[in-house]
């Protein structure tokens, strides 16, 4: 077709490498005017490159040599083969075109393994049969490549197009997680291997306190993440209901349930699954809406969560890592904005879930992910925005007389499909974070700890509660009691007893990285 030989100086905004021609999903969104946004876009260089490929500018520029006839089977084509799979791109591309182009590129190469997968893709996402034969006797083929794709265990074999389905979902909610060699090496490293053998050194006394003090620690990062300081109250319910993740299937009444223990008070915010539009944002002067991320259109958002809860099932079923799946869920929700507010926290609680579900997390404890993101807040933020800034190009809306939003256009596919692989990257890194660095530490420093105030009250008798701050408030101070606590709580200790009692308080925490003694020493004084 010529509308594929056409070279624009544009592609969604970014300038097209010049001396080039759009290739692949590119060149089909751009001729067809599809409505969707492409992450990887390609172009065909009239040149020839070194290595044939190369990243230049957010494009893959391919050399000379993959030239393509102006086609549109020529360009589904190359998409199936060199592009990344992106199922909103290939559900919106093939709603674009004529059927009847699709039935002619099957029946060009029915045996083609790359024919058949597109073929079913095609049939999956828009729900339509094409009017052409099923696949002849032929071998078949995976779906994704699991070189290239984390996938479900088994897949279940189409005998129509000799194709097995081996995707992490299905046509109404499916994520796309691709092996990168960053998240290979995570899953080969079997980080709760490592867990397990870090508690398994220490007494269950010492974990049992360690386990408290990381529930605390995550549920305070939790809240903080969304700018709130709660009171300790509402802290400590909200860490009661997080250490429940796991304990029952995942279901929308469960996670109806999670946020109802959330949102105590429903006198100003909506209990259950939204019934109006959702944006992240602020507001002009005049009450305007200047939203940043708008959520799912409030009629999609049951379906969109049921959705959800059966990928979710499917990924656990088909033995996905546990760290991926959490990523594909949780995510996957922020995204949706199922409920009026919230959703972050919830978003945080559904990852615990999943890895007490999974048994991956060490029984009884939570491996505190809230922490290290709160830490690592601006990647934190840039993970949510790479994927929501492009989906807010495609979102129609208009204010409210509210101040709200009101999506005009059809939005759900935009939460369907999503590569989760960099939100899988962020999270398996702080996973590995709390295994490798916080974990340890503060098992050493409750075994520090202990050890200090035995001491203590080896060389002065008092109450173990007396005893044990005594030594929070000389590790704090940096190994010497604070003069207030000197002239109130332990005026009675003579200056040769409290030298004494520093030089252990001291010598217990030599060479200790205080940052999680510090947090904890907070916590323990309040």
């Amino acid at each position: 077709m010529d509308l594929l030989k056409q070279k624009p100086g544009l592609f969604q905004g970014s300038a097209v490498p010049s001396g080039t021609s759009l290739a692949g999903l590119s060149a089909l969104v751009h001729a067809f005017n599809v409505p969707a946004p492409v992450r990887e876009p390609g172009c065909i260089s009239e040149q020839n490159i070194k290595g044939h490929i190369r990243l230049e500018r957010g494009w893959t520029i391919y050399s000379k040599r993959y030239e393509l006839e102006p086609t549109v089977q020529a360009h589904l084509s190359f998409a199936m083969r060199y592009e990344n799979i992106d199922l909103l791109v290939l559900k919106r591309v093939f709603l674009s075109l004529p059927a009847e182009a699709i039935e002619q590129y099957v029946l060009s190469a029915p045996n083609s393994a790359i024919t058949r997968r597109a073929w079913y893709l095609y049939e999956l996402l828009t729900g339509n049969t094409l009017a052409v034969p099923d696949a002849p006797n032929v071998t078949s083929v995976d779906l994704l490549d699991t070189d290239k794709y984390f996938t479900k265990s088994s897949g279940t074999l189409s005998r129509r197009h000799k194709v097995r389905d081996n995707l992490l979902g299905t046509a109404s909610f499916c994520p796309i997680i691709r092996k990168t060699g960053t998240l290979k090496s995570y899953v080969e490293s079997d980080l709760s291997k490592s867990a397990l053998t870090i508690i398994g050194r220490v007494s269950k006394a010492v974990i049992s306190r360690a386990a408290s003090f990381l529930l605390l620690a995550d549920s305070q990062a939790s809240f903080q993440i969304e700018g709130e300081r709660p009171p300790r109250n509402r802290i400590e319910r909200w860490g009661r209901a997080v250490m429940q993740a796991g304990k029952n299937p995942l279901s929308v009444e469960e996670l109806i349930r999670l946020h109802g223990i959330l949102i105590e008070d429903n006198r100003f915010v909506q209990g259950g699954l939204r019934t109006e539009g959702v944006f992240l944002g602020e507001h002009t002067a005049d009450g305007e809406p200047l939203p940043e991320f708008i959520g799912a259109k409030a009629e999609d958002v049951e379906h969109l969560m049921s959705s959800l809860v059966q990928t979710n099932t499917i990924m656990k079923e088909g033995e996905l890592d546990p760290v991926l799946q959490a990523a594909a869920t949780a995510f996957g929700l922020v995204y949706v904005h199922p409920f009026a507010d919230g959703n972050g926290r919830l978003h945080r609680c559904l990852i615990h879930h999943t890895l007490s579900d999974r048994q991956f997390t060490p029984p009884g404890m939570l491996l505190p992910v809230s922490s290290v993101m709160l830490d690592w807040i601006e990647k934190y933020r840039e993970t949510l925005h790479a994927r929501s800034a492009r989906l807010m190009e495609l979102i129609e809306w208009e204010p409210t007389a509210r101040g709200n939003v009101n999506v005009l256009n059809d939005t759900a596919d935009l939460y369907r499909y999503f590569d989760c692989t960099e939100s899988a990257e962020f999270l398996y890194s702080c996973v590995k974070r709390t295994i490798d660095a916080d974990l340890p530490r503060e098992i050493d420093y409750l075994t520090r700890r202990d050890q200090a105030v035995k001491d203590v009250m080896n060389v002065v008798e008092m109450p173990d509660l007396m005893a044990e701050q005594f030594v929070l408030f000389v590790h704090r101070n940096g190994g010497t009691l604070p003069k207030n606590r000197r002239k109130r709580e332990f005026a009675a200790l003579k200056e040769k007893e409290l030298a004494e009692l520093e030089e252990i308080v001291r010598d217990a925490f030599d060479g200790f990285d205080n940052a999680a003694g510090q947090n904890l020493d907070s916590d323990a004084e309040e």
